[in-house]
């Protein structure tokens, strides 16, 4: 799809079905069981899915082939220490949303508070990234 349709569009495209996805979670309530928290997490995945592949067209495709290891190289290690970062920072967010001091003997009720609300600040956080691709996008026209 990114060959096809270009990385900016794909990029796009990958962030807000990824926002699809975590709003879904932030949104629905929980009487929808398990089918209602697997489904948008399967949308989250495709999204990021292809997210991945368009920013990793996006910044490779330019780069002069002598220095391509050197910036794959860069680029895997920012995508690790972005998800090393995201997955510590979004662990706080929840357990702040959740109250408890000990999230393993929570109330289920905080627990589902806690995941609804860290799923909406990572929409927020969708969305920002949204706001930089499309100025990014508007800015190579």
């Amino acid at each position: 799809m990114t060959d096809r349709f270009g990385a900016q569009r794909m990029t796009v495209v990958g962030l807000v079905v990824a926002a699809a996805g975590t709003f879904v979670l932030s949104a629905l309530p929980a009487t929808l069981g398990i089918a209602g928290y697997i489904a948008p997490n399967v949308v989250i995945t495709a999204g990021y899915a292809l997210f991945q592949a368009a920013n990793n067209t996006g910044v490779m495709k330019d780069v002069d082939q002598h220095q391509r290891g050197v910036v794959s190289g860069l680029l895997n290690l920012s995508r690790n220490l972005g998800l090393v970062t995201g997955a510590s920072v979004m662990g706080a967010v929840f357990a702040f949303a959740s109250g408890a001091s000990d999230v393993a003997a929570a109330r289920p009720e905080a627990v589902g508070a806690g995941m609804r609300f860290t799923f909406a600040v990572a929409t927020l956080l969708l969305g920002a990234a949204l706001v930089v691709a499309g100025v990014r996008r508007a800015r190579t026209r």
